[in-house]
């Protein structure tokens, strides 16, 4: 289900980064993007399951099962999060009004932040949620795969969402996929082209490294918080396989900004994803 890649046309429509896994993402009009590192700030929060593999201080990569997210608890979509990445301090708003207000700098608040998802995702006393955060570390689904992958950014062409909305006579909001960074003014699925081959993205250069598989947490509908379209199933349906966007690597750092170009290096070959 790939296209030829017609990068004179591609340009950035929306950035956005995830502070706290599973939770609302943050758009941006522009961001520094570094050598061999993700979009700044993304998936560096998570709310750890009680008993699963997550250790605090452990390092390790493990697999978004661990972690409260859409993929089961899709009422998480009927809140919205906004961290001040610097000051640390976290707000949510619940129909529009605020119901939190806490500094994740403070162990308090960090407390305060995780009996509060304790009563939104009905978990017991003995069972709340941990806030996980490991220095140096992101929690991306892909992260079990690589550090190299952990550090990629993700690209979706909002073409290939139009044309499933097209073929599945659905609406689809381009949210339910929670990328870094939205491209637009090229055929549906030629991002698929750039795996394996060197691009730019205004100033920044990058590496196109693997297909993005879609799972169960795009079911759920990012306005209403309901879990009502079969994404995953659909795609299947329509084109083969379940995916939709790339990671890719920062090989060469920059600003990247709202209505940048997206270009193909056409002297760079083909390399392993």
């Amino acid at each position: 289900m790939t296209a030829e890649f017609h990068g004179a046309a591609a340009t950035v429509y929306e950035l956005a980064s995830y502070p706290i896994k599973g939770l609302s993402p943050q758009t941006v009009a522009s961001v520094a993007l570094k050598t061999g590192r993700g979009f700044p700030y993304d998936r560096e929060w998570a709310l750890a399951r009680p008993g699963g593999e997550y250790r605090p201080g452990n390092g390790k990569a493990i697999h978004k099962s661990n972690f409260f997210v859409l993929l089961k608890e899709d009422r998480l979509a009927g809140i919205t999060t906004n961290l001040d990445v610097h000051s640390r301090v976290l707000e949510v708003k619940v129909r529009q009004h605020v119901v939190l207000h806490e500094d994740l700098a403070t162990r308090a608040g960090v407390r305060a932040v995780e009996r509060f998802f304790a009563r939104i995702l009905d978990c017991p006393d003995e069972a709340e949620p941990i806030l996980a955060r490991e220095p140096g570390r992101r929690f991306t689904d892909a992260a079990i795969k690589s550090d190299t992958l952990m550090n990629a950014v993700s690209i979706i062409n909002l073409d290939s969402i139009r044309d499933l909305s097209r073929r599945s006579e659905r609406v689809i909001d381009h949210r339910r996929f929670r990328a870094n960074i939205y491209i637009q003014g090229t055929p549906p699925f030629a991002e698929a082209e750039l795996v394996g081959k060197e691009f730019s993205i205004g100033d920044v250069l990058l590496r196109g490294l693997a297909a993005i598989p879609r799972c169960a947490a795009t079911e759920v509908n990012p306005s209403t918080a309901v879990r009502d379209l079969a994404v995953p199933r659909l795609l299947v349906e329509h084109y083969g396989d379940a995916n939709l966007g790339i990671w890719a690597e920062v090989i060469n750092g920059a600003t990247m900004r709202q209505g940048d170009p997206v270009k193909v290096n056409p002297y760079a070959g083909n390399g392993e994803a």
